[in-house]
């Protein structure tokens, strides 16, 4: 998938696993909302998986492996973008730290570190004027803020930013926003009842918003999110922001079908 030519910066879009395999649609978004802020979209296709279960479990060695893929794969575009705060963080923190005792590897972990970016993030920071949106979504959604695109890249107001121009969307807060939902990759499966108490929560607190739709960034908090709230049949939708902000949150959300293709 590559977009038309354009005069802007070559992006390379890092399709994460789980759009990859269960929400392609936010795939398709993110490369609408990329040639909308003037850049040149491609999606290398020998790109892996960026290696976070194997570095967050301690197996470096497959890490590494993973990395030097994902490195050989974008370090000749000008940006590395991908929806997604938990992979983006891996790719900008981590990947230094994997290979700082290898004087071969290490500056191009750097170099790949220092263009790569969250979608919502590079979009409201580094695009900037560049971003023109013509979206509409009528219902009022509240957002989740996700443990790695919060306290890894700093990713808070970015989003509510770039949702305020989403004609007829309103954004209602809830509370403990920023508390993490439960998900937190291996984390849900080493603590299952930790993590059931705390997607509890997550979901106690967006129902008193009285909010029809959910929104975030990250596919895994969102889909951890979705899970329960179709579990108890909550009347809420659930999106990545980033459908919204394209226009593409027309059909079924990550609530109401475990797949979708666009």
């Amino acid at each position: 998938m590559t977009s038309s030519p354009t005069a802007g910066p070559r992006v390379g879009l890092f399709a994460t696993c789980l759009m990859n395999l269960f929400r392609p649609n936010v795939g398709f978004s993110a490369v609408k909302l990329l040639e909308d802020a003037g850049c040149s979209v491609e999606v290398p296709a020998s790109q892996t998986c960026c290696g976070q279960p194997g570095y967050n479990s301690g197996d470096y060695d497959a890490a590494r492996a993973l990395a030097r893929q994902v490195i050989e794969a974008f370090e000749h575009f000008d940006y590395v973008v991908g929806p997604s705060g938990s992979c983006m963080a891996t790719i900008r923190h981590d990947y230094p730290a994997l290979f700082a005792d290898d004087p071969q590897w290490l500056p191009r972990a750097e170099a790949l570190s220092g263009k790569s970016f969250e979608l919502l993030s590079f979009l409201a920071d580094v695009r900037g004027a560049a971003v023109t949106l013509d979206a509409r979504y009528a219902g009022t959604a509240t957002y989740h803020d996700s443990c790695s695109g919060l306290r890894g890249l700093g990713i808070k107001g970015q989003p509510r930013a770039l949702l305020g121009d989403v004609d007829g969307l309103k954004l209602r807060e809830m509370e403990d926003a920023e508390v993490c939902c439960g998900f937190g990759g291996t984390f849900c499966v080493k603590y299952p009842e930790i993590s059931e108490k705390m997607v509890d929560d997550k979901v106690r607190n967006i129902l008193a918003t009285g909010a029809d739709t959910l929104l975030g960034g990250d596919l895994g908090c969102l889909m951890n999110i979705a899970g329960r709230l179709k579990r108890i049949h909550a009347p809420v939708k659930v999106f990545h922001a980033a459908e919204v902000l394209a226009g593409f949150a027309d059909g079924p959300g990550l609530a109401d079908a475990p797949k979708e293709s666009r």
